[in-house]
């Protein structure tokens, strides 16, 4: 994860932790994880040094949206505003989830609770359909939690960390 503790958090978000931890340790093929807020911003991503194996292993030259947590928030919350820009054009209700497949590797995003997100990075030779199965037992379960309190209190934690580690 990209917070070395969850000390201090909330019992709901150490359990967000903790599902998202599992996501990306028990799914072959997923490189990077990220939770977005409704407004763009990461809430919860996983740790690149989790998943260092799981890149070791790939013979694929890159290693995702430039390696940063941050990128690959931005990269979901610019697909996910698409994707309901053109939901809203062809008027067929509320998007669930999309997927890009590339050569090199794809990208899922799902939906969570009121405009948050649920984005990942997998590699190449992963199972989209085992990835999507577990990104939506991922949203059945933290959808209800994201509450607006959490939200922000998974903010000021990525926030303290990152003054934290400037020093």
């Amino acid at each position: 994860m990209t917070a070395p503790s969850t000390f201090g958090l909330s019992s709901e978000a150490r359990n967000l932790h903790w599902l998202l931890t599992n996501l990306v340790e028990e799914v072959p093929g997923i490189l990077s994880v990220a939770v977005v807020s409704s407004d763009g911003l990461l809430l919860l991503s996983s740790d690149q040094a989790s998943n260092e194996a799981a890149r070791e292993a790939q013979t694929v030259r890159r290693a995702g949206p430039r390696g940063s947590a941050a990128d690959l928030a931005t990269v979901v919350s610019g697909v996910g505003s698409l994707t309901v820009g053109a939901a809203r054009l062809m008027d067929f209700g509320g998007v669930k989830h999309t997927m890009v497949a590339m050569d090199e590797g794809s990208l899922f995003v799902m939906s969570i609770s009121d405009g948050s997100l649920l984005g990942v990075h997998g590699s190449a030779d992963a199972d989209m359909s085992v990835i999507a199965y577990h990104m939506a037992l991922f949203v059945g379960r933290a959808g209800h939690v994201l509450t607006p309190e959490l939200r922000s209190e998974l903010r000021k934690s990525l926030e303290s960390e990152s003054t934290g580690s400037t020093r």
